[in-house]
């Protein structure tokens, strides 16, 4: 056993040769710059950063390296970090209503005050290889002036009490879920903020589900914003809020199917979701999650995948789903061996039967 063990350990060391080998690729090829990575693969960079539950470009272009591009590998380096790190203290809520806004469409209402911005999107790009695409400018200039801040799409059907009002002083203190476990049934920003950290991939099945009729949803996109928000936080020395950064947050609303009863009359419901820097697609998803999670605050009949909170919420993590379904190339020998000799002791009794009933 020792010997297994030595040469266990001399394996591992090559391995991590080899990874570190192949991680680099050709020698004779120029490394990857992090300011190349942050820069050129920024969408990349922002789902890592919103999995990982870190803002932090530089580490986040750090972590795609030295994953050789995993995304799933790079959130599970960047989230081990931040376990690391000291804290500090908790920031205010982000006014995203006050977004200096880059980009922001509403698909349901064609003239909205500030106007559509289409800003940095493929939604109107053909989906071919660009083979001699050159270096576009960095001098791009907008036609007009965007407005400092733009007021919100839905901010019009609340007007004319159309839509569900969320009071901004009835949200319950938030659990941290990096310190406390996942209980249920688990509220809704306990909710949110688990799909917030959730598997681009999982939520985006899971809302796509909900469109095909899996859930109680017919979704209209209210209005999708990116843009840049400011970070404050309140020192206890000082008593009033500072301004630390800003951070690029991707937000959207959707607008689902109206709902009364109770002596509420009949209206729009809502879904939320918010992603750091460019994450347009997850943040949607988000949203449409969101909204069949609240199947039974709105009383609605639960009988989809997407509404059942516990399957939704334990399996959107990817770094436990990774873990899981990755540990299975570890060695489970003993395991084995003690389902093997039982599985041959159950044959030799059935072959003992059977003989047994033979004779008789």
């Amino acid at each position: 056993m020792y010997v297994a063990v030595k040469g266990g350990e001399r394996a591992i060391a090559r391995s991590l040769e080899l990874l570190a080998e192949a991680r680099r690729g050709d020698t004779a090829v120029p490394e990857l710059e992090l300011a190349q990575i942050r820069q050129q693969l920024r969408l990349g960079v922002a789902r890592v950063m919103q999995e990982g539950s870190l803002y932090d470009e530089d580490l986040a272009a750090l972590a795609i390296r030295q994953a050789a591009g995993d995304m799933q590998e790079a959130i599970f380096l960047l989230r081990a970090y931040r376990t690391t790190l000291p804290r500090f203290g908790y920031s205010e809520p982000l006014a995203t209503q006050a977004m200096r806004v880059r980009r922001r469409v509403s698909g349901t209402f064609k003239d909205v005050p500030g106007g559509q911005v289409l800003g940095p999107t493929y939604d109107y790009t053909q989906r071919l290889l660009e083979f001699g695409a050159s270096a576009a400018s960095n001098t791009v200039e907008a036609d007009e002036p965007l407005a400092t801040t733009m007021p919100r799409v839905l901010d019009l059907l609340d007007a004319e009490a159309l839509i569900e009002r969320i009071d901004p002083g009835s949200d319950p203190e938030p659990t941290d879920l990096t310190r406390d476990p996942l209980m249920f049934p688990a509220d809704r920003a306990t909710r949110l903020q688990n799909l917030a950290r959730g598997d681009e991939g999982f939520l985006l099945g899971m809302a796509y589900s909900t469109q095909r009729g899996y859930a109680e949803s017919h979704p209209f996109a209210g209005e999708i914003r990116m843009g840049e928000v400011d970070v404050l936080i309140c020192p206890e020395e000082l008593g009033f809020a500072i301004e630390i950064g800003e951070i690029t947050l991707t937000e959207c609303q959707m607008i689902n199917q109206f709902h009364g009863g109770n002596g509420v009359p009949p209206q729009f419901t809502r879904g939320y979701g918010l992603s750091m820097g460019e994450g347009e697609r997850k943040a949607m998803a988000m949203a449409l999650v969101d909204r069949s999670l609240r199947c039974d605050e709105l009383g609605e009949p639960a009988y989809a995948p997407a509404q059942n909170q516990e399957f939704v919420l334990s399996h959107s993590d990817n770094v436990e789903a990774s873990g899981f379904v990755q540990h299975l190339k570890l060695p489970h020998y003993v395991d084995f061996q003690a389902e093997l000799s039982l599985l041959r002791t159950l044959a030799a009794q059935q072959r003992k039967a059977a003989g047994t009933e033979a004779l008789a």
